[in-house]
């Protein structure tokens, strides 16, 4: 868990779940599967087994660790911030049972001076799952899908059928274009490009093509990184400028 973090977008992370499985090539290079690979060697206990060793690097094994101790961590922060959920995993991973997620919604119901940001690549199953009579709409939650080329926009569709206070796209690592989908009913998009020794580079026209779509159709835009190899030397300026806009809870349409 984390009472601070350096993602730009959120102010602590919270991890109720660690392990992940690979969906789509956004996925390859993903800076949790490294993290895990780094937690495991250092011996802490959940994330034991978690990534496996594939040639000179490592990867997610698909085994998911619940850990129910973390759930009640929100309630111990008593100052009111932005949680990213399960910054480690994917709380609509398959192989989290319905029940642990549940178990997460009361969590997020109770300790409810936060606002919790859950981004997943499964919106399918987030759309199945929220869909239940058992899961109502919690105000101080914010609902988002990664998209990282035109093939995953599909997921802004499955997206804008949930409901939620706030609907957010992570376009990060974008390592393509996304063409021109419709962001509807979604309120924020966060773009970013690929950090790591094995970064993808990310064209300044996918930026562009992304912050006209928000323009054109009211959209909170946020730009968080050029990514690379050294992130921080290539910074976060885009236009001359840092974009950290944010959507507001009473901007939110259905």
């Amino acid at each position: 868990m984390a009472n601070g973090t350096g993602i730009e977008w959120t102010e602590a992370t919270w991890n109720p779940i660690a392990g992940c499985t690979m969906v789509s090539p956004g996925c390859t290079n993903c800076y949790a599967m490294r993290m895990a690979a780094r937690l495991q060697a250092m011996g802490l206990e959940r994330y034991q087994g978690t990534t496996r060793r594939s040639g000179s690097r490592h990867v997610w094994s698909g085994k998911i660790v619940l850990d129910k101790d973390a759930l009640d961590i929100p309630l111990n922060w008593r100052k009111p911030r932005h949680i990213f959920v399960n910054s480690m995993s994917d709380l609509f991973h398959e192989g989290v049972p319905e029940t642990f997620i549940r178990d997460v919604w009361s969590a997020m119901e109770a300790a409810n001076q936060h606002t919790y940001q859950i981004l997943t690549k499964r919106p399918d199953r987030m759309l199945d799952i929220l869909g239940k009579a058992a899961f109502r709409k919690l105000p101080n939650v914010w609902l988002g899908t990664s998209v990282e080329n035109e093939a995953a926009t599909p997921r802004i569709d499955i997206l804008r059928k949930i409901p939620a206070a706030i609907r957010f796209v992570s376009f990060e690592p974008l390592i393509g274009g996304i063409g021109k989908p419709s962001m509807k009913g979604i309120h924020w998009a966060i773009v970013g490009g690929e950090s790591g020794p094995n970064a993808r580079p990310m064209d300044r026209q996918w930026v562009g093509e992304i912050l006209q779509i928000c323009r054109r159709q009211d959209v909170a835009f946020f730009f968080k990184q050029w990514g690379g190899k050294n992130k921080k030397a290539a910074g976060r300026s885009y236009r001359g400028k840092i974009w950290d806009e944010m959507p507001h809870r009473n901007e939110a349409r259905a």
